[in-house]
């Protein structure tokens, strides 16, 4: 174990799931700093220039002693992009063996996700449509993602907004069908309000629906329930 690994920390914190097929349980949050994307809808303060906690896998582990474990479903790691500090979950995630792991990622670093996978039970990914993130080509790196993630629990959320396209959509269910992981489909917020109405919702859903069967939609429900 390399005791000299650091890692930057922005908040930890116990909640409720409020996005996909874990909504209602409640976690523990690791928030990491830094993401290798920058979404357009992204309302996530994850940088690193300032308030944060710097950790090694020891003073961490410590750090959710804390917290009452027997009273949360999984330890979420979150972002930013926990993948980008590796190095530092393959020191951390073996100390922490009592609780499911949960990781919410991008789905765009593949190799990396394989460094920690024998740690991790639930993962949450995301694929990034161009119309509501302004990321262009990032299939490429899902599908390899997903490749890597098989015999893993994985689901993936797709934000959305007026400007879906039917390609994405396609684009979409056929890396459902390939993988045979369940899509969330989440609708764009505005506040706490989704920037989409529902009946545009609804049709968005039964579009998906005629290409692929396991697909839900849940928009993020910590925004109603006006939690972290």
């Amino acid at each position: 174990m390399n005791k000299n690994c650091l890692v930057k920390i922005k908040e930890i914190f116990e909640s409720i799931q409020g996005e996909g097929p874990y909504v209602g349980y409640k976690q523990l949050f690791i928030r990491f700093c830094n993401c290798n994307l920058k979404c357009n809808y992204c309302d996530t303060e994850f940088s690193s220039n300032s308030d944060f906690v710097e950790y090694s896998p020891y003073t961490l582990a410590d750090e959710l002693k804390k917290f009452d474990l027997s009273t949360i479903h999984s330890i979420s790691l979150t972002g930013g992009e926990p993948l980008l500090s590796t190095e530092f979950l393959k020191d951390f995630l073996p100390l922490i063996t009592e609780n499911k792991i949960y990781l919410e990622t991008n789905a765009t670093l593949a190799d990396k996700f394989l460094e920690i996978k024998p740690f991790v039970d639930i993962v949450s990914a995301d694929i990034k449509l161009e119309s509501a993130t302004g990321i262009k080509d990032s299939y490429k790196f899902h599908e390899k993602f997903f490749e890597n993630c098989r015999g893993i629990e994985t689901f993936a959320k797709i934000v959305f907004n007026k400007n879906i396209t039917d390609s994405e959509i396609e684009a979409c269910a056929d890396l459902g069908n390939k993988f045979g992981i369940e899509l969330i489909l989440q609708p764009e917020m505005s506040g706490n309000s989704m920037a989409v109405d529902s009946i545009f919702a609804a049709e968005i859903l039964d579009k998906f629906l005629k290409e692929y069967s396991k697909v839900r939609l849940i928009p993020q429900v910590h925004k109603f329930l006006d939690v972290q």
